[in-house]
């Protein structure tokens, strides 16, 4: 029997090096329109992550759960060898601030078997769902076999979750011939259907990459936005924007209603990391958009990143201590690939030019700026020294290559992006080319458009060498629905001669990667305003091992 999986147990960390100006901030809040004192004091609790006195008390009988607690569907991700983290939430009124449970403890059963009837159990445990945690369930099952597919499923009283498929990674060291792979992001619930998910839960992938703003801390107004939903009426607590732990668990719970996320989820194991949104638009660091001071955005970000946590198929490892979360992470798919999950967004310098688009200069090109961080990006530069992949995939959340703005020399570019940080991108592309990166594959989300882009050792000297592959990989919803040629289309064309293809539809990119060469594809839906729509593949590409560079496929 596989080990049983205890939140509470969850908690032995370090204490976070935010935790004492966050205590400050705590204290000299008082009644601040966006913090209630109960968060406040919710926030200072972060600095533990240790359930309220009581939680150890005996938990609720789960027969009184009255109604389905699964509305939220299942999920499983970072598939290792020999283990899935498998993931629940009890919530039986989503949007409820309690979800309907209440402030009690209720124990969680859970199954792993190989065929979709569980005919078979072959791992079964209890997990204890938390009030603390929003009754969230993480649940690490180990003892599994490398390369196989699973099903699972969790019961809470006489309730029955529906039944999640996903599948471990092959075993280390080994062969592994191919690898089919899904990346998506951005997927603004007040922007349209998430159609595009539902083309990927009927997708043939081993993993979904989430790649950025699962959530957006926007108002959604009574009819879902662009959504005009006539036979429903959302709550006014999701009119406004978040800034409190209640407001970030009540946005997930909107979001997890959505059947086609919860049909993606259900069907693969995804690999997560957050952009912006789910936080606060283009933060940076501890620095906020709005003009607050850091030390009370720091709670906001503790709110959004507990909640964050709470939602997502993440392990011990990535629990939040206060506003810090490790969420950078390296994960193996045999000797075929690597992947270095990249977070670009809580350890950067604050964006240059007051996040403007601006042409390089003297203070975007700071030697000492970051996008990373200094302890990731040694640890992305470690990783590749010591990696024995054919692939060194890099999933991470906004565009690496550069991308001019205009045809003239001092042309703009996006300071949120690498662009704003050209000193971190340098040492990155020396870092890989030191340590012998021949097949480096970029995945990205962020900028709601496909591109796909050559890696360049020196961007502005189109004849330099082709040191990799980018590809953006739109949005699940944000932009509406789109076009297929951006009014900027020949612009950017012409400007940034490294691009291969721009594509402006909702849509997903779609990997398989073997031991000859990674072929991608830009596949694309005709409108997310309505529901249903088809979806095809709008351009098809490959970058052959050993020889950097897009071919059209």
């Amino acid at each position: 029997m596989a080990p049983t999986g205890r939140p509470s147990a969850l908690a032995e960390h370090a204490f976070s090096p935010h935790d004492a100006v966050m205590g400050a901030a705590v204290r000299h809040l008082g009644r601040r329109r966006f913090l209630t004192v109960t968060a406040a004091a919710a926030a200072l609790a972060f600095t533990t992550n240790l359930p309220a006195r009581g939680a150890v008390a005996a938990p609720e009988r789960a027969a009184r759960i009255s109604k389905d607690p699964f509305t939220l569907g299942v999920a499983s991700g970072d598939p290792l060898p020999d283990s899935v983290l498998l993931w629940t939430r009890l919530a039986p009124e989503p949007f409820l601030e309690d979800g309907g449970m209440g402030t009690e403890r209720v124990t969680v059963e859970w199954e792993v078997a190989l065929d979709e009837y569980f005919a078979g159990v072959l791992f079964r445990g209890t997990a204890d769902a938390h009030a603390e945690y929003n009754h969230s369930v993480h649940v690490d099952v180990k003892g599994l076999t490398p390369g196989t597919v699973y099903y699972y499923r969790f019961r809470a009283g006489t309730w029955l979750s529906p039944a999640g498929r996903t599948r471990t990674a092959p075993a280390a060291g080994s062969a592994a011939s191919s690898l089919k792979l899904a990346a998506v992001a951005c997927q603004a619930y007040m922007d349209g259907y998430y159609t595009v998910l539902r083309h990927v839960a009927q997708d043939d992938v081993d993993v979904v990459f989430h790649l950025g703003d699962y959530l957006y801390e926007y108002a959604v107004d009574p009819a879902g936005g662009e959504r005009r939903y006539t036979d429903v009426t959302l709550p006014d607590v999701f009119n406004r924007e978040t800034t409190t732990l209640a407001d970030y668990r009540l946005r997930y719970s909107l979001y997890k209603t959505d059947e086609d996320l919860r049909a993606a989820h259900a069907r693969h194991p995804f690999v997560v990391a957050w952009d912006d949104h789910e936080t606060e638009n283009n933060y940076a660091g501890s620095i906020p958009e709005n003009d607050i001071p850091p030390s009370e955005f720091l709670l906001r970000r503790a709110a959004a990143y507990r909640a964050y946590w709470e939602n997502q198929p993440l392990r011990a490892a990535q629990l939040p201590q206060g506003p810090d979360a490790r969420l950078y992470r390296r994960l193996q798919w045999g000797t075929l690939a690597q992947f270095d999950i990249l977070d670009t967004r809580q350890y950067r310098s604050d964006q240059a030019y007051d996040d403007r688009p601006h042409a390089p200069g003297a203070e975007s090109d700071d030697p000492a700026r970051t996008i990373t961080g200094t302890a990731q990006e040694q640890w992305l530069l470690d990783g590749w020294k010591g990696s024995t992949a054919l692939w060194n995939v890099m999933p991470q959340q906004v565009c690496f290559s550069q991308r001019k703005f205009d045809v003239t020399a001092d042309a703009a570019l996006s300071m949120d992006a690498w662009d704003g940080y050209r000193a971190s991108r340098d040492r990155v592309v020396a870092g890989a080319k030191a340590a012998g990166v021949d097949n480096w594959l970029i995945l990205t989300g962020d900028v709601h458009v496909g591109y796909a882009l050559d890696v360049k050792e020196d961007f502005d000297d189109p004849a330099s060498a082709t040191v990799g592959t980018e590809v953006t990989c739109t949005s699940v919803a944000s932009g509406r629905d789109g076009v297929e040629k951006p009014a900027n289309w020949d612009l950017y064309m012409r400007a940034n001669p490294h691009m291969k293809f721009y594509n402006g539809k909702r849509g997903y990119v779609r990997a398989e990667l073997d031991r000859r060469a990674t072929h991608l594809d830009f596949r694309t839906v005709s409108a997310i305003s309505a529901p249903g729509a088809p979806v095809t593949t709008a351009a098809s590409f490959v970058t052959e091992a050993g020889e950097p560079g897009l071919k059209p496929a």
